[in-house]
């Protein structure tokens, strides 16, 4: 069992080719389209959603932050789908490679941070400086405000990737533990099954928090920069 503890967060590859590309593209089938004048029950769900989310999430913007409305909408159905299929037995999660989740915080936190130093030039830079600072200590605060403007998009990624690995991993040791007592205790087996299933469900409320915190906090630097 330790062995195959981290086998499901190797990158899949189809002969000797890594198939995570596929993976990655597969959630948009998920999202069906309809060209009909009455959508069915599905398509309708699944508008107001997207207009609850983004209304939620764009109400502490200005009109130029609400130019991100659509790539924010379309990064939380992603990092949602994308958790949620992880749930599925034998599948992969994308999600899980710190790689990945740094390749989309970087760009969506430099093209924040650029909006703000572009168009609120002086309010970006005065960040740096808290008003009142005493002399002595500004060179100390800059260096500290410069490295925490750095670090914030390596805290998406680390949050995402440790909160879905974590429960990933959970799940797997309770589950094999639950396959071994099944022959020697069955009602111990019995009681870690049902903590399986209580832990099954709360990683589908987490695969979906998590998709709304990360989109959230990319909101939340967007709205400091417009």
């Amino acid at each position: 069992m330790n062995e195959n503890l981290f086998a499901s967060f190797i990158t899949p590859t189809m002969m000797g080719l890594p198939i995570v590309v596929l993976i990655i593209l597969f959630p948009n089938m998920l999202f069906p389209s309809s060209n009909r004048l009455i959508n069915n029950r599905l398509v309708s769900f699944q508008q107001w959603l997207i207009q609850l989310v983004l209304k939620q999430m764009m109400a502490m913007h200005n009109q130029k932050g609400r130019t991100w409305s659509l790539m924010l909408i379309s990064l939380i159905m992603f990092i949602g789908s994308t958790n949620l299929l992880g749930l599925l037995p034998h599948s992969f999660t994308p999600t899980t490679q710190l790689s990945m989740n740094l390749g989309m915080a970087i760009p969506l936190w430099a093209g924040a941070v650029i909006t703000g130093f572009r168009h609120k030039t002086k309010a970006s830079l005065a960040h740096f400086l808290p008003q009142g600072t005493p002399i002595p200590l500004i060179p100390m605060l800059i260096i500290i405000e410069t490295i925490s403007l750095f670090i914030q998009p390596m805290a998406l990624a680390v949050r995402l990737t440790a909160n879905i690995t974590a429960g990933h991993l959970l799940m797997h040791l309770i589950g094999g533990a639950t396959l071994v007592l099944t022959s020697i205790s069955p009602p111990t087996a019995m009681i870690t099954l049902i903590i399986l299933i209580l832990l099954t469900i709360l990683e589908f409320a987490v695969a979906l928090i998590q998709a709304y915190v990360f989109t959230l906090l990319v909101s939340l630097y967007l709205h400091d920069n417009t």
